[in-house]
């Protein structure tokens, strides 16, 4: 499993899988990332338990040295919504 984070924000850009039922979890995260979820949306959901889907909001971020994900805002929560800086100029400035 791998959660792909860009911009400070942590806006969630892309989402990995494999194994069963990765069709099924996927269709329900496809949603939140279509909404403008952030890695701190995914850290404020309660995991259902026991499911392999809990794994994605309880993943510790990857190359950092303490469990903080520095995610602040979300555009779910009435923040208004980045966009990622690795994925080039917002549309309005093309």
């Amino acid at each position: 499993m791998k959660l792909i984070c860009a911009g400070k924000e942590e806006q969630v850009v892309g989402l990995h899988v494999i194994g069963e039922g990765a069709d099924e979890m996927l269709q329900g995260f496809a949603l939140a990332m279509k909404m403008g979820a952030t890695k701190a949306d995914f850290d404020s959901c309660v995991a259902i338990h026991p499911t392999a889907a809990e794994e994605f909001v309880t993943l510790f971020p990857w190359g950092l040295s303490t469990p903080e994900t520095g995610a602040k805002v979300s555009p779910l929560n009435g923040a208004k919504a980045g966009e990622p800086s690795s994925l080039g100029p917002p549309a309005t400035e093309l």
